[in-house]
């Protein structure tokens, strides 16, 4: 039989894999709701963010108790920082799929449009990011981890065309204005749940190998 304090550090793992794992479906819920129009999906969004909220109070609360209470060994301790870190930007990119959720519901009040640019393809990047962040965490792969950065470049690189296309649109006459901003704002949520993928696999990096390796050209993003 293991000991109490291990379990509990195993239901701390288990509660941040599942908020991974919400993140997911959220992003995939919110991208379908975009890409369909539907209105549906968008209200269902803002209702499975208050779940993931409630997962990082959680979490939070679990690894402050035990750093108070068990005098933790530093893997241990690098595990509950990596835990307190991630869940955070798992609640960030929870709210940013709110955001897109919310645009949805204000460009079918007014005036859909299929014309997305790039956006279905950063959604199909961050997808990738954050199922490679969590798959990286799950199994502790360092290897993974550390290729979840170099999408990031793409990502930001495809956002700041979509700037420059949907403000161009935005400029146009005899078109809806607020659907091509509403578009820029879905663009730019996608591009911060990126870097919020990139962060949660820079912190896995950490925790396994006990090396931080932000703000370094390991991880250097785009310029």
């Amino acid at each position: 039989m293991e000991p109490f304090y291990q379990s509990e550090l195993k239901d701390i793992r288990n509660k941040l894999t599942m908020m991974g794992e919400k993140c997911i479906e959220v992003v995939r819920i919110s991208m379908q709701s975009v890409e369909n129009n539907d209105t549906e999906l968008a209200t269902k969004v803002r209702k499975m963010d208050d779940a993931i909220d409630e997962l990082e109070v959680t979490i939070d609360n679990d690894c402050v108790r035990y750093l108070t209470l068990r005098s933790p060994v530093a893997s241990d301790v690098r595990f509950l920082i990596l835990a307190m870190r991630a869940c955070h930007d798992f609640e960030r990119i929870g709210d940013e799929a709110t955001t897109i959720a919310k645009r949805v519901l204000h460009l079918n009040k007014r005036f859909p449009s299929t014309d997305h640019h790039h956006i279905l393809k950063i959604d199909k990047l961050v997808l990738e990011q954050l199922d490679a962040a969590m798959h990286s965490f799950i199994h502790n792969d360092t290897k993974e981890a550390l290729a979840v950065p170099k999408k990031d470049r793409e990502i930001d690189r495809l956002n700041k065309e979509n700037y420059k296309y949907f403000l161009q649109k935005a400029g146009e006459p005899d078109l809806e204005v607020n659907t091509y901003f509403d578009f820029i704002f879905i663009s730019k949520a996608l591009e911060r749940i990126g870097d919020h993928a990139t962060n949660i696999a820079e912190e896995v990096v950490y925790y396994i190998e006990g090396e931080d390796i932000r703000h370094t050209d390991i991880a250097k993003r785009a310029e």
